[in-house]
């Protein structure tokens, strides 16, 4: 998860220093006033995001196979953990001692 995290930052860091470059030689235009700044990072991500879809898609689809793994165990621990509760709670009742 975090190489796919940080392959995306590099990409917009590119397209970051792309979109600068061509915005002060003039051959993109400039933003109105002083948001000049937010335009330049506005039109990287705008840039940015369909080239990360298209280029990380193996590594954004091992990155929720990751999750996915994660999640999987998450719910396996707290059903293991509901069922000891159970056993607990029912051996506690078959003694006939309050839960």
């Amino acid at each position: 998860m975090l190489r796919y995290t940080l392959m995306r930052l590099g990409i917009f860091a590119g397209c970051l220093v792309v979109v600068w470059g061509l915005v002060y030689s003039g051959l993109a235009p400039r933003g109105l006033g002083d948001s000049n700044g937010l335009w330049i990072v506005l039109l990287a991500l705008l840039i940015s995001a369909p080239i990360s879809f298209v280029v990380l898609r193996k590594e954004r689809d091992r990155a929720s196979e990751q999750i996915v793994r994660r999640v999987d165990r998450v719910k396996a621990n707290l059903e293991a953990n509901r069922s000891q509760e159970d056993v607990a709670d029912d051996s506690a009742r078959a003694q006939g001692q309050p839960s």
